[in-house]
């Protein structure tokens, strides 16, 4: 862990996950009522992209930028052992994310060019204060996390450049969700046996998750090209067939982690869960290029399954034990989870009603919604408040 050192101002901007946290949390109750109102014609933004383009885009580089953000400037310090950013420089890059969503709505009436401009700048200086810390630190092994940054900021930059010039942007919709996903892939992959050996051992079970191996090696290998095709060819027999393979290989990782061994600490549960909607998601894309299930199918359930259920999961676990609590989730929480997870799964249905008078996307939404509300409720008070005393472990579920 860095040293510690006096820090006078907010709690809030006392380390990178407590920012960036909250602020995806709050875009993520806020923007799919945003968005469900958009979709039913009685709003509509007045920015350079059309409704679905900024739908999309707001998901993967409004709040899925903001958590990697957060996670990293969390993160690094660990590595380095240099102190955390804090203080002004928290706070102005949180003002250039918020000048991006700003931006992204039309306010101001800026051109495609100037929207694109301020937009960009969050992820590039992002990019650009996590390898001065590494660089700083001499962590230089550590230095290839620059690479998935880098590459969520060239899609980002695509998604623009795509919607300027072809009028939408399916493909960069797809890179986005792509990039993410790998990242999930990549860092899940590595936490969640993690977390789950830690806590076996703890609990007094003689099981333990496969360590990462030659087989992580493969399947991240073989995730690459089938990512691609996904992006560029999706719904070609090729991608189809990537797809599967890819789906079967992550299927088998997950379950060499031994998930169902953790049922007695939900927190840990919900890594798994939301990691078990990569290989669904993955099979759900691949059924869509054999015309077998819907060409969103896919992009719902890695978006929304797979990125939103990791990314919450991980918000949850960091915030617990970054601010001194038990990570222990409680009902509140569980439930939250449980919501999106339902969302992910109902989104699949589309416009196909799932129950009297609600159909897929509005049960989805409305899930999303419910979900986000209890765990801003949950989250937001530790987010914003002084860490407390140091927690004790506790493999005890406490009550919401």
């Amino acid at each position: 862990m860095p040293r510690q050192s006096d820090y006078a101002g907010p709690a809030l901007f006392s380390y990178g996950f407590r920012p960036f946290f909250l602020a995806a949390t709050l875009f993520g109750l806020g923007v799919v009522p945003i968005w469900l109102l958009v979709w039913r014609g009685v709003l509509m933004p007045s920015g350079p992209f059309a409704p679905v383009d900024w739908h999309v885009h707001e998901m993967i580089f409004g709040y899925g930028a903001a958590v990697v953000a957060g996670f990293l400037f969390t993160a690094v310090p660990n590595w380095t052992g240099r102190m955390p950013t804090r203080g002004w420089p928290l706070m102005a890059l949180l003002a250039v994310w918020v000048a991006g969503r700003l931006a992204m709505t039309g306010l101001g009436g800026l051109g495609p060019v100037a929207v694109m401009g301020i937009d960009i700048v969050f992820l590039l200086a992002v990019a650009a204060m996590i390898a001065r810390e590494i660089v700083a630190g001499k962590n230089w092994r550590n230095l290839k996390v620059l690479v998935p940054v880098s590459m969520l900021a060239v899609a980002n930059a695509s998604f623009h450049l795509e919607a300027m010039t072809q009028g939408s942007a399916p493909t960069s919709q797809r890179f986005g969700i792509a990039v993410l996903v790998f990242l999930i892939m990549l860092i899940g992959g590595r936490i969640v046996p993690s977390f789950t050996r830690n806590w076996l051992a703890q609990s007094g079970s003689t099981s333990r998750p496969v360590p990462f191996g030659r087989f992580d090696m493969l399947t991240l290998a073989v995730s690459v090209p089938a990512l691609g095709l996904w992006v560029t060819a999706p719904l070609t027999a090729p991608a189809g067939v990537a797809l599967a393979v890819c789906a079967a290989l992550h299927l088998v990782r997950m379950l060499r982690w031994v998930g169902m061994l953790t049922l007695g600490s939900p927190l840990l549960t919900m890594l798994h869960a939301a990691y078990a909607f990569v290989p669904l998601g993955l099979f759900g894309a691949a059924l869509a290029a054999f015309g077998m299930a819907g060409p969103a199918a896919g992009a719902h359930l890695l978006g929304i399954g797979a990125v939103g259920g990791m990314t919450l999961a991980v918000m949850m676990r960091a915030t617990m034990g970054h601010t001194g609590r038990d990570l222990v989730s409680g009902r509140a929480l569980n439930l939250g989870f449980l919501a999106i997870t339902g969302a992910a799964l109902v989104r699949v249905a589309g416009v196909s009603e799932v129950v009297p008078g609600l159909d897929g996307i509005h049960l989805s939404a409305t899930l999303w919604t419910f979900g986000f509300l209890l765990i801003v409720r949950r989250l937001l008070p530790w987010l914003v408040g002084p860490r407390v005393a140091t927690r004790k472990p506790s493999t005890v579920q406490r009550r919401a």
